[in-house]
């Protein structure tokens, strides 16, 4: 009898996301919402393209403090090819830490959790592959901007 295969990790892209100033919406039926703009940003790897302004993370900050992360924005090759992005995801830690990040305090990495599931679209041909594999990701926040490296799931 086989068995599945184990998967790996292969280094696929590094991402970075400037955002806008966070818009605290306030506790709703899903939860304490918060809204962060993505202002622009850069792709570098498997494929290059600068990440266009208008999309957002639409948080929901659960009682516990952690950070479910849902984001959706494009991105634009040089060659214009539009790729979209969605992630989705979780930032914990200590409440501490947490209020240093949303201050936009400089925390180390070790200090908390940040990982994304990543989700690829394209109608460019070229890029298609993309479409083929699942990511996933591990992230920092700065003050003003988000940095992570995306890795292949083999």
């Amino acid at each position: 009898m086989s068995t599945p295969p184990v998967p790996g990790l292969e280094p696929a892209f590094e991402v970075e996301v400037l955002l806008g100033p966070l818009e605290d919406h306030g506790v709703t039926r899903a939860g304490h919402r918060r809204v962060v703009p993505i202002a622009g940003g850069r792709v570098t790897g498997l494929f290059d393209a600068h990440i266009l302004p208008g999309g957002a993370d639409w948080q929901v900050v659960r009682p516990d403090g952690a950070i479910e992360i849902d984001t959706r924005y494009s991105a634009r090759t040089d060659d214009g090819a539009y790729i979209h992005i969605r992630t989705f995801g979780v930032r914990s830690g200590s409440p501490e830490v947490l209020a240093a990040l949303l201050r936009g305090d400089q925390v180390a990495p070790s200090e908390y959790y940040f990982r994304l599931g990543v989700q690829l679209e394209t109608s460019d041909p070229r890029l298609a592959e993309l479409e083929h594999s699942i990511f996933v990701a591990s992230a920092i926040r700065d003050a003003g901007k988000v940095r992570y490296t995306a890795y292949r799931v083999t």
